[in-house]
């Protein structure tokens, strides 16, 4: 089966949930059913704009109120829909994929994944994970900066090996984040005091199958993808994720498909589907699922894109903090944005268009950065250079 580029951009983007109208006021139904669609939300720490798991239900849904998020996230033991893991990397996920990291989460235990620092908590330095584990356990949930007079006491550690240790048992699944402070630093709680005990009984797959379950959802999610994008969603390594794309394929689940341009091999899920068209408007976060595997956003948009946060702002191209901007079925610039929240203003230092952006690129994104500050309690948007490529 082959398939135009163009189809390919529409399958894509109908499977991340572009195109559908958004709701008037969006509810926490709206926002659970983009997470499912996404299976998880990407955290980043920086805060120019607002932090980055936080811009994915925007793009999709508007104006939602970014409380209903947060309760899901960090609520009640009761009301709890997601946990934080390494899944893409640091990740909101809803809870039903809890068994299906489980053998991540004992690898880590058993110290055969994770960086060096960490893997010795496994193993040697087994001792001082547990005398962390235990002060969590008499106390409640604590942030590494709790431990910060603690740690001379036991004289085993500088304070680096706490961040360590508690790293280690956050991979290995023995501790989970509880809450975040004002300044965003986790609050780590023992697993079994954050996540309702109904998702921690349930069964435990083999690793095998919670691998294929995995790339079955991330075929699910991207709609078309080559294997390199498959494995990259829940960051798996293929020798955990190519036995699983074989088996879907033969399964019928996944469907191959020569996509024009591409030299890879593409893989559609059996259930995506192909609209006659897709009009949408939306900033992309960096961290976007529609757009953080970078080759793949080349392949299929034909849009070259890099975060400039690490590079010194003299070699800086379009900004610090960029977010693409697409619409309908293409990306057509790039938007660097700032929340100045003392001024009440929504800076977009530099807005760059792409060479075959349309006519009304610029109206239509006025109403998103519109949009944007209103979403973010902003008074009024102010808009620096407006460069064209090409």
């Amino acid at each position: 089966m082959s398939i135009s580029i163009g189809e390919a951009r529409r399958i894509a983007l109908a499977a991340q949930g572009f195109g559908r109208s958004r709701p008037e006021y969006p509810s926490v139904r709206h926002l659970r059913g983009i997470a499912e669609r996404l299976n998880l939300f990407q955290i980043d720490s920086v805060n120019v704009l607002t932090r980055a798991h936080y811009l994915p239900a925007f793009s999709r849904l508007g104006s939602y109120d970014r409380a209903l998020l947060e309760g899901d996230a960090w609520g009640p033991k009761r009301q709890r829909r997601m946990f934080e893991y390494w899944a893409h990397e640091a990740s909101l996920l809803p809870l039903d994929l809890h068994p299906l990291l489980r053998w991540r989460m004992a690898r880590a235990e058993r110290g055969e994944i994770g960086y060096q620092a960490l893997r010795r908590f496994a193993v040697e330095r087994r001792a001082e994970a547990d005398a962390v584990l235990e002060r969590i356990t008499a106390e409640g949930p604590l942030a590494a900066a709790d431990f910060e007079n603690g740690s001379s006491r036991s004289g085993w550690w500088e304070w680096s090996h706490v961040k360590h240790a508690l790293e280690w048992l956050f991979w290995s699944g023995q501790i989970t984040t509880a809450t975040r402070r004002g300044s965003f630093a986790r609050l780590y709680d023992l697993t079994e005091r954050v996540i309702p005990s109904a998702v921690l009984a349930l069964p435990t797959p083999s690793v095998e199958a919670a691998q294929r379950a995995l790339i079955e959802r991330s075929a699910r999610a991207l709609g078309i993808a080559a294997a390199s994008d498959l494995r990259d969603y829940f960051r798996l390594k293929p020798v955990e994720a190519d036995h699983a794309i074989a088996d879907l394929a033969e399964d019928g689940v996944l469907v191959p498909v020569r996509v024009e341009g591409w030299s890879q091999k593409a893989w559609m899920h059996r259930d995506a589907t192909m609209p006659r068209r897709v009009r949408s408007a939306a900033l992309l976060a960096p961290f976007d699922p529609l757009i953080w595997e970078r080759a793949r956003t080349e392949r299929l948009f034909g849009f070259h894109y890099r975060i400039e946060i690490y590079v010194p702002q003299d070699r800086r191209t379009h900004g610090y903090y960029v977010l693409p901007f697409l619409m309908d079925e293409a990306l057509v610039g790039r938007v660097d944005l700032k929340a100045d929240r003392q001024a009440g203003v929504l800076l977009a230092h530099r807005i760059t268009l792409e060479p075959r952006a349309p006519a009304d690129t610029l109206p239509r994104l006025q109403v998103e950065l519109d949009r944007m500050a209103a979403w973010l309690g902003l008074d009024a948007v102010r808009i620096g250079a407006v460069v064209h490529r090409g």
